[in-house]
């Protein structure tokens, strides 16, 4: 329930929800939409039938200057797939065309403003349902075939976005997606760098609150964090907050690594664990102070396999103040290492 809340909250934003359409839905009429139109569509406009939904939400926007689209989307959290979806959507567009004529806002003589239905699925299970509601009826031909309503929803099945679309998308939307299947509390720290500093205008204050609160209840709950995440505010105390555990992390990922070492039965698998899991706090340490790891840097990282050369980073990582010292800090060393090898 908290899940539903959250996202329902952060898409009330128009930003979030003009970063959804832009980046995820790939149909040609979106280019024609007037996102600087987008408004969510009042208690007036929507019947009493369709405010029970409250995990809906209808938006409209001007399509091609002068024509109102409307926006059904639908936010669906449950676990098991709604097989009969199409007819859902089917019975709420009906409803809605139903209540702009009733309050006046198409008269006789209009024509229907066009509907376009998104359901958004973060479910585990594969969507099985059919989106066009024609599908659902028998095949038929002649006068009672054409008596058949048909009408097709958009389906955005999360767990269905590649990884690699979603970094190549630029909207606070595919941000959403990213914290969604971060797996490890070091993988937020990134992306609360990134999200925060998108979010930093006065302009995106509610959208930048809704974050906040949606991580504390849902992301770092899910991460094993709960105990204080009630008073957290702004995304800069949930970033401190991941901050403070870095030790703890560092510790527990060491005890992993020794663990799959030992697991491994054999003198180099204890070693090759140690190494592991002094690799991977060296990395966590360098995100928590001083933010996203380059690709120099990782580059850099990558022939460091000694323990002892692990831990003697760990403690430059601990004092340096930019990336740049800890590089110049590295090199050097390897310098000196250089020079005390060939010395021997």
């Amino acid at each position: 329930m908290r899940h539903d809340t959250g996202y329902k909250a952060l898409f009330s934003d128009p930003e979030m929800l003009a970063s959804l359409l832009r980046d995820f839905v790939p149909e040609s009429f979106i280019a024609d939409l007037d996102f600087g139109t987008l408004e969510r569509c009042s208690g007036s406009h929507v019947t009493d039938d369709l405010r029970e939904r409250h995990d809906d939400m209808i938006w409209r926007v001007r399509w091609k200057g002068d024509t109102w689209c409307y926006l059904y989307v639908l936010l669906e959290f449950q676990s098991s797939v709604d097989h009969w979806m199409a007819v859902r959507v089917l019975a709420y567009t009906a409803l809605l065309w139903q209540d702009l004529i009733r309050t006046g806002a198409i008269r006789e003589g209009d024509r229907l403003p066009p509907v376009f239905p998104i359901v958004l699925y973060n479910g585990g299970r594969r969507w099985t349902a059919r989106q066009d509601v024609a599908e659902l009826l028998p095949d038929l031909s002649g006068p009672l075939a054409a008596c058949q309503p048909r009408q097709r929803y958009f389906l955005l099945e999360e767990s269905q976005v590649s990884e690699e679309h979603l970094y190549a998308s630029a909207g606070i939307a595919a941000l959403l997606l990213r914290l969604e299947r971060a797996q490890k509390p070091e993988d937020l720290l990134p992306l609360l760098d990134e999200l925060a500093e998108r979010l930093q205008e006065p302009r995106y204050r509610r959208l930048r609150r809704a974050f906040t609160v949606w991580i504390a209840r849902v992301v770092l709950q899910r991460a094993g964090m709960a105990a204080g995440t009630a008073e957290i505010n702004d995304l800069l105390e949930v970033r401190a907050m991941l901050a403070e555990r870095v030790t703890q992390w560092k510790d527990e990922y060491i005890r992993q690594g020794v663990v799959m070492g030992r697991e491994e039965g054999r003198e180099e698998g204890l070693s090759i664990g140690r190494e592991e899991g002094l690799s991977l706090a060296l990395h966590t340490l360098l995100q928590s102070r001083l933010g996203t790891v380059p690709e120099n840097v990782s580059k850099a990282l990558e022939g460091v396999s000694n323990t002892q050369r692990l831990c003697e980073l760990m403690l430059v990582a601990a004092r340096v103040a930019s990336y740049e010292d800890f590089l110049a800090s590295l090199t050097q060393r390897e310098n000196n290492g250089a020079r005390g090898a060939s010395a021997q």
